[in-house]
């Protein structure tokens, strides 16, 4: 049975940092992994994904902030984040098994987490 469980979400003051993490089992190392996240009222976008080649495509909203990593040898997905703001409050979710080539692109994946609230205040 595949799971995704994300952590490391919390509150924090623009400029500060978080690492979330997804702990993967069940499935494939092999797999594409990603990084999305919701915010109220708005559609699920894509943050960042590692493909199987190890491309690191990253939304243009977070490039130069944002770093995404994987541990195969903990099945563990990461991301750092850094200069955390405002508009970085949203739900972030860690999905794998991507069908396509479209890593950023949500209809691609075959699996989700449940998700890690991420609130940036000013």
């Amino acid at each position: 049975q595949v799971q995704l469980v994300e952590s490391g979400g919390g509150s924090v003051q623009t400029g500060g940092s978080l690492r979330l993490s997804c702990v993967a089992s069940g499935f494939s190392r092999a797999y594409t992994m990603a990084w999305f996240r919701q915010a109220p009222g708005k559609g699920r976008e894509g943050v960042a994904a590692i493909g199987g080649a190890g491309t690191t495509p990253y939304a243009d909203a977070v490039k130069g902030r944002f770093t995404i990593s994987k541990d195969n040898a903990k099945n563990t997905l990461y991301l750092q984040m850094n200069s955390l703001q405002p508009e970085d409050t949203a739900l972030y979710y860690c999905a794998a098994r991507a069908l396509a080539t479209r890593l950023l692109d949500p209809g691609t994946y075959s699996y989700w987490g449940q998700g890690t609230q991420v609130t940036v205040s000013s």
